[in-house]
């Protein structure tokens, strides 16, 4: 047993705290850079192009959709109708002038930022970077393979000293948390790494994710330059990120860089088509975003390298006013952190040239769904962080856009309610066509029919032609128009995808819709672990999620039907949508088996991996298939080595009088010290229970002891209490 004491190298290195103050949203920042030469130039011009391109696109639909209607003398609904349009169709338009940008950009050889060329010699490092992996319940095997894949293409690189990896655990599941701790020895054993490789677990995972980096920074963030936060699902190639922190050492007033994450693994139909939109449409779309947003760019959350003491100094966020789900913790983090880091006079960029990034997408229109309930609250949060003082403007467009992507939902819902309306009252109210006072001649009310289907042709070619665009640049470079399976299957991929795609919009529309309502009647989205595998359910769970989908679609069909057989000719694909959506939410969720066979839907990381990706995919398969799932207080009795590390990494104990009671562990202590055997205490702990007893030395040696395993366990020798202070 001393042997493994002795052995046990500490869990965490040296504190480094580094202070992080809570960001005031009514005063403006001060301390951060005064001048970005890593700005584009001409950026003024950019942006007048766009907008200036959006707002003329607009106006002009506008204007056709005023004569289609033939609004001279309106009615409440056409106006109402008209409203909605100008909305929509400006969300629309701008995001079809950002891609003609983007698409300009790349055919003229564009896209490469802050002097990262890929075909360069790889440049040396002088500081230090911390990978940051926040893990909140995930299965190890998954973020543990991604880990030593990244581990392993550092060190191929020659340069994976100036690199250090940190677990950062919140899970609150007490089996997945002793299994975590299992793995990471595990992943220190296979890489024969004890200085490079960390592991924390917060006992309260205040504030989510955000907190999770916070607590990360505020303890050791001054030891490291720079932090790159992954995601669970993250797999970066070692070049990319040397590259990345060669060029923050090279500009001193970039805040932060985010990468382009390239959508793999993907084994479902419905993550099948995610990826390969995402790959050949995504390139296009990312280098129009990064053409004219310069260095006001934005943040996703994940595979991003952010400068550690501007991120401290800057992007503390406040806790806002009024109750859950609009007050409280901000959920959203990564936005309003770059938009703080931005005002405090940092640049943000993204450079979607760089390649080598990766993550993977919901398997499932469900599970897609569940993560989006999430999103959605924290992006209609941001609407009480818009007046925040001293935000850049590009800045405030980013939190529109995150909240616009959701609010679109039901003004879409809205627009098609409104219009089945607008076609009611053209038919069963009588028009007045001789209005009062002197007239020679009766008014007669016009709709032109030709002319709001040529406004319908042109709002779905704004939608499809970027798409066309993107697939054309594809097809330019000889690898990756062979990585997608040549010129004629991936443009049947694509129809494929748009098909498919255009059914399941409704669907998404409703379901965001209703949770858009829930969120502004005061329904709290919770946190809950994102399932990133087998997406499939049973037809009776399904049915059970999507009957009311099938239900309206099938009604709003009938109603289209019975004002007009031409209306609801123009309704068929989102009542067809809507009344399939069991069947699409179903099938869509299986493995493509098919496809993969036919070669559809394929994106080039598929038929030739890269090497980290390939390697953590077949690292993960053999963890998996050894993998055996014990509860954690049999597997600390059954692993003496383990039994030791988990004493180790233990927090310090509480402080009378000074630290909080925690009723959970007050309880759990008070049910094992009552219980005789251990199957007694497991069954009347529930899980916050266990967790916290898990965590206190006193907790834990009862448990151990119920499971005759205490007589082995060492002195306990808890986290010196120094190595746990916060700054501040």
């Amino acid at each position: 047993m001393d042997g493994l004491t002795r052995d046990f190298a500490p869990a965490l290195p040296p504190a480094a705290p580094l202070e992080m103050p809570v960001q005031s949203l009514r005063a403006k920042a001060e301390g951060g850079p005064t001048s970005r030469p890593s700005a584009p130039r001409l950026m003024a011009l950019r942006r007048i192009l766009v907008l200036g391109g959006a707002v003329a696109l607009t106006a002009f639909g506008a204007n056709e959709m005023g004569l289609a209607l033939d609004i001279r003398r309106p009615t409440a609904l056409q106006i109402i109708l008209l409203g909605l349009f100008v909305l929509l169709f400006a969300w629309i338009a701008l995001s079809f002038i950002s891609a003609l940008c983007g698409f300009g950009s790349l055919l003229a050889g564009g896209g490469r930022r802050l002097g990262i060329d890929p075909a360069a010699p790889l440049p040396e490092l002088r500081q230090r970077t911390a990978l940051l992996m926040p893990v909140y319940n995930e299965p190890p095997e998954r973020v543990m393979a991604g880990l030593q894949a990244i581990h392993e293409s550092l060190a191929a690189t020659g340069r994976g000293g100036h690199f250090d990896i940190f677990i950062l655990s919140d899970t609150t599941d007490p089996d997945a948390w002793v299994a975590e701790e299992a793995a990471f020895l595990a992943l220190r054993a296979r890489t024969d790494d004890h200085d490079h490789i960390f592991y924390r677990r917060r006992p309260k995972n205040h504030e989510r994710k955000a907190g999770n980096i916070a607590e990360w920074v505020q303890r050791f963030g001054a030891a490291y330059p720079f932090m790159l936060v992954l995601d669970a699902d993250s797999v970066m190639e070692g070049e990319a990120l040397v590259r990345l922190a060669a060029a923050m050492e090279a500009h001193s007033d970039v805040g932060l860089i985010q990468t382009l994450p390239v959508i793999v693994n993907g084994n479902s139909f419905f993550a099948r088509m995610q990826q390969f939109a995402g790959r050949v449409y995504g390139p296009m779309i990312a280098a129009g975003i990064a053409w004219w947003h310069g260095a006001e760019g934005n943040y996703w959350g994940h595979n991003a390298i952010i400068r550690t003491r501007a991120f401290a100094d800057h992007a503390g966020l406040p806790t806002l006013r009024g109750r859950k789900p609009f007050g409280g913790h901000i959920l959203s983090h990564d936005f309003v952190e770059a938009a703080l880091l931005r005002r405090a006079g940092w640049a943000v960029h993204m450079v979607p040239a760089l390649r080598g990034s990766y993550e993977e997408s919901p398997p499932s229109l469900t599970d897609l769904a569940v993560r989006d309930r999430r999103w959605c609250q924290g992006n209609l949060q941001h609407a009480a962080v818009l007046p925040a003082r001293g935000l850049h403007p590009i800045s405030r467009l980013h939190l529109l856009t995150g909240i616009g992507s959701y609010v679109t939902a039901p003004l879409w819902l809205l627009f098609l309610v409104v219009g089945v309306f607008g076609a009611l009252e053209v038919r069963f109210i009588r028009p007045n066509y001789f209005p009062s006072g002197p007239s020679l001649f009766p008014d007669w009310p016009v709709v032109d029919p030709v002319r709001a289907m040529w406004l319908f042709i042109g709002t779905m070619s704004l939608l499809l032609v970027p798409k066309l665009l993107a697939w054309f640049l594809m097809l330019l470079k000889p690898d990756e128009r062979r990585g997608i399976g040549g010129a004629i299957r991936s443009f049947l991929s694509m129809l494929v995808e748009t098909v498919v795609a255009g059914l399941l919009a409704p669907v998404t529309m409703l379901t965001q819709s209703v949770d858009v309502a829930s969120i502004l009647t005061g329904r709290d989205s919770g946190w809950q672990p994102q399932q990133r595998d087998d997406g499939s359910l049973p037809w009776r769970a399904v049915v059970r999620l999507y009957w009311r989908h099938t239900l309206f679609g099938l009604l709003f069909g009938i109603a289209s039907w019975l004002v007009s057989p031409f209306l609801a000719l123009w309704m068929l694909p989102v009542t067809l949508g809507l009344a399939l959506a069991v069947p699409l939410a179903a099938l869509t969720a299986r493995p493509a088996r098919l496809l993969r066979h036919v070669g559809l839907l394929a994106i080039p990381e598929e038929s030739a991996p890269p090497a980290v990706l390939n390697r953590a995919n077949t690292l993960r398969r053999r963890l998996v298939a050894e993998a055996q799932p014990m509860e954690a207080v049999q597997r600390l009795a059954a692993d003496p080595a383990l039994r030791v590390a988990h004493q180790r990494m233990l927090p310090p104990p509480r402080r009378p009088r000074l630290d909080p009671l925690d009723p959970a562990l007050v309880m759990g202590q008070a049910k094992v010290a009552e219980a005789e055997e251990l199957p007694q205490a497991l069954a009347a702990l529930n899980r916050a229970e266990k967790a916290a007893v898990l965590g206190d030395a006193a907790g834990l040696s009862r448990l151990l002891a119920l499971a005759g395993a205490a007589e082995e366990l060492p002195a306990a020798r808890p986290v010196p209490q120094e190595s746990l202070k916060v700054a501040g």
